[in-house]
């Protein structure tokens, strides 16, 4: 079964940035479309990047210019560069295909201070 692990989260201060991971561990090549999703308290998981298997980017336009999403493909690992961060970026991350086929990951939690 295909496990996600995504990592890389922390408390960070306004302004400042940080760099998610995520796993992809299965024993072949994952070339599937992925994306980030985060989520909030009582609110549904929204998805907010995505890169399909070449690396084309999709970034939801009002986190255009802060989060940028890459892939390597060699690692089956899915980055989430997020620059500029500010509290209403707080959130549980979470990586998965786009139609999201695989069981969830248990997240990687970002919390931005003012």
């Amino acid at each position: 079964q295909v496990q996600l692990v995504e990592s890389g989260g922390g408390s960070v201060q306004a302004g400042g940035s940080l760099r998610l991971s995520c796993v992809v561990d299965e024993n072949r090549p994952n070339l599937r479309t992925m994306a980030w999703y985060r989520q909030t308290p009582g609110q549904d998981r929204e998805q907010i990047a995505s890169v399909n298997w070449d690396g084309h980017p999709e970034v939801a336009d009002q986190l255009k210019g802060r989060f940028t999403i890459s892939r390597n493909n060699d690692e089956n690992t899915v980055y989430l560069q997020m620059d500029k961060l500010t509290p209403d970026d707080s959130a549980v991350y979470y990586c998965n295909s786009l139609s999201a086929v695989y069981r969830w990951g248990q997240g990687t939690q970002v919390i931005v201070t003012s």
